[in-house]
């Protein structure tokens, strides 16, 4: 039911096959790759020529988290490059149902992110038409930071306007996730986990993964009349 999705934004580039490798070995369940324009988030990380790449070495979901400015312009290049869910910011988007309907059309899964100051009211005029809402739980731009603790209202706050609609909308919370405090998230109605850091950084790839995918397992035994 939850699903794990290392983001890549934290691998050894110079050994991404095997970094994926060791991933998908662990139970990985998607990749989330963060797109970065230098504009939108002060940082600058790669467009859809590695998109490209990196689809050419695994065959799981790609999500990709446009964190740039005028995403409308390429959406079509990374949908073309293999990216299976296209995630635009609230923030960056001056016509919102336009854009996720440009990626709807293009096939690609269709996500709206919102960053930590933007409350969940704000997307509940779009969230009936999208795929996945991914709630950042750190400042985008850089990765290790740590948690921003009232993000686990957000998640709550989003479920319940889900659920209350009947929804077929995955709840993604992305930045300062680890083992400690994914629990955490998983109450509060999470459905996919991104871990960077925590994963990439760690001593074994494969069996941090699975220490992830355990927690996952633990917690739905745990809550089983919840999820029957």
């Amino acid at each position: 039911m939850f699903k794990l999705a290392p983001s890549l934004l934290s691998a050894d580039f110079s050994d991404l096959k095997n970094e994926i490798k060791k991933a998908e070995e662990g139970g990985a369940d998607l990749f989330h790759l963060d797109i970065m324009d230098g504009h939108f988030v002060p940082n600058l990380t790669f467009g859809p020529m590695i998109v490209k790449a990196i689809r050419k070495l695994t065959s799981l979901p790609l999500d990709s988290h446009l964190m740039i400015s005028n995403p409308d312009q390429y959406i079509d290049e990374f949908r073309n490059a293999g990216s299976d869910i296209i995630t635009v910011h609230y923030e960056a988007c001056q016509h919102l149902h336009r854009t996720i309907m440009k990626i709807k059309q293009t096939g690609a899964k269709a996500g709206v992110a919102i960053n930590p100051a933007t409350p969940v009211y704000a997307v509940e005029e779009i969230i009936d038409y999208v795929d996945l809402l991914l709630i950042m739980s750190v400042n985008p731009g850089f990765g290790g930071q740590k948690f921003i603790e009232t993000s686990l209202r957000k998640v709550v706050q989003a479920k319940k306007i889900i659920t209350e609609r009947n929804l077929n909308v995955e709840i993604e919370v992305d930045g300062g996730i680890d083992i400690n405090n994914v629990e955490l998230l998983l109450e509060a109605g999470a459905d996919i986990i991104v871990a960077g850091s925590s994963v990439f950084k760690s001593n074994d790839v494969t069996e941090t993964v699975k220490k992830f995918k355990k927690k996952f397992l633990e917690y739905e035994f745990k809550n089983k009349t919840k999820f029957a």
